[in-house]
């Protein structure tokens, strides 16, 4: 018996590699075509005898099947882009959607045109998938050159190696000013033979409004620091540059405070970041502060000082207009996706990834940052092994009860495709990632 079962196993796998084999075929005859129906047929039956059954999903988790089934070899004979649709119509039917809500679409780049849309536009919070949305409109605003600068200034003069006058220190809200920053800081001052400094050491915190938190978050997260003037990511600038300027060996006969940097005023030394580095960290690590940062620039970016969130929502608004979408239906409250006052659609977010596709100047600088399925950053562990590992290219979220990823794929046809998937109301947030996982894996399959 065991040797019958063994045997009728592999002729079963046999007739479903025939199959195939016909389907695929350039040109496929009358013969051909009534070889793969009836060898079909006898595969789909012997299967059911067999017990190839699918493995049905509980407890609102996504199951990967043990087996082939004939549901699968179904979509394997369909032409490409019907597959996809298929396979994502058979994951976004689960029963986990009953009581959770769902914003799915994805456009193919290549084609243009819309492969799949389900709640696309549902109104829901993005999470940290709201990065790309800040990304895009800062590359777009400020260009592939910027930089964040912080600066050090000084009035008055030097005489027998004193400098009698003021040191400002002027924040540009840079999240990655460092010891080795502030290093140099001290050493331009040394470079002009200075041991002692007579007068006010002053942090020119002017860049941005006094706001501590972004509208819409939660008190008791780990929030942030929305300083402009920071050292290593904490609001300890002061507290250093003193420690460092004794640590150079100068001595400080001064008074500490804040206060604008006047016209007139010398330049000593500027440490500077590339809008490229800053990318890096916020997208594939999904670092909040970096977002934050990127969100106030693109706020100063029009003149305004100091700079506000909502000067941040306008240009993030004009930029939706440009896509042909209404920016009124859309709610932005910050650049890192904290708030819980941000609301989006499916179809918002890849409006802009289209955008970004289109204007090559953004794309260079946006497509290298995001995380890589199974490879790097907050996908590292994510999409291994399959069709989607090393092809996803996407941003991921996650708050209580909302997982989101959004960003880019190529199709086994060529054809690059642009995404966004946004799960709310998911009590568990493995099986909204689940649910993205197995719909990148549909997108990248044959």
């Amino acid at each position: 018996m065991y040797y019958f079962g063994a045997k009728l196993d592999i002729f079963i796998h046999l007739c479903k590699t025939f199959a195939i084999f016909f389907v695929f075929q350039a040109k496929i005859s009358n013969f051909a075509l009534t070889m793969k129906n009836t060898l079909y047929i006898i595969y789909a039956f012997l299967a059911s005898i067999c017990g190839y059954t699918t493995v049905a999903a509980q407890d609102d988790s996504l199951t990967v099947d043990s087996l082939v089934t004939t549901d699968q070899l179904a979509h394997e004979m369909t032409p490409w882009p019907q597959s996809l649709q298929q396979r994502l119509d058979a994951l976004t039917g689960h029963e986990m959607f009953e009581t959770s809500q769902l914003g799915l679409m994805v456009y193919d780049l290549t084609a243009d045109s819309i492969l799949y849309t389900k709640g696309h536009r549902q109104l829901l919070r993005p999470a940290s998938t709201m990065k790309l949305v800040t990304a895009i409109a800062a590359i777009d605003k400020l260009g592939g050159s910027y930089q964040f600068r912080t600066s050090l200034y000084y009035t008055g003069y030097v005489a027998d190696r004193t400098l009698s006058g003021d040191i400002y220190c002027v924040g540009g809200f840079d999240p990655r000013f460092n010891t080795d920053d502030m290093k140099a800081f001290a050493d331009g001052i040394k470079s002009m033979g200075v041991d002692t400094i007579r007068g006010r050491i002053l942090a020119d915190k002017t860049m941005k409004n006094d706001d501590g938190l972004g509208e819409g978050w939660c008190w008791d997260d780990d929030n942030p620091t929305l300083s402009p003037l920071l050292v290593s990511g904490k609001d300890k600038f002061m507290e250093r540059f003193l420690l460092e300027l004794k640590e150079s060996g100068i001595t400080v006969e001064a008074i500490t405070g804040e206060g604008r940097l006047p016209n007139g005023a010398f330049i000593i030394c500027t440490r500077f970041h590339s809008i490229d580095q800053i990318l890096m960290r916020m997208m594939k690590d999904s670092d909040n502060l970096y977002a934050e940062s990127m969100f106030y620039q693109v706020a100063a970016a029009g003149g305004d000082r100091p700079a506000d969130a909502r000067h941040a929502r306008k240009v993030i608004a004009r930029l939706i207009e440009r896509t042909g979408l209404q920016p009124s239906r859309y709610k932005i409250a910050d650049g890192s996706g904290l708030s819980l006052y941000n609301y989006v659609t499916a179809e918002m977010e890849v409006a802009l990834l289209r955008y970004a596709y289109r204007n090559p100047e953004i794309f260079i600088h946006l497509y290298p940052s995001l995380p890589i399925a199974g490879q790097d950053g907050t996908l590292k562990k994510r999409m291994k092994g399959g069709f989607a590992s090393g092809n996803v290219h996407a941003k991921t979220g996650t708050l209580t009860c909302i997982t989101s990823l959004a960003g880019y794929c190529t199709a086994a046809n060529g054809h690059l495709l642009a995404f966004a998937i946004i799960n709310q109301g998911v009590m568990h947030d493995n099986n909204g990632r689940n649910f993205q996982n197995r719909v990148c894996e549909a997108m990248c399959r044959p």
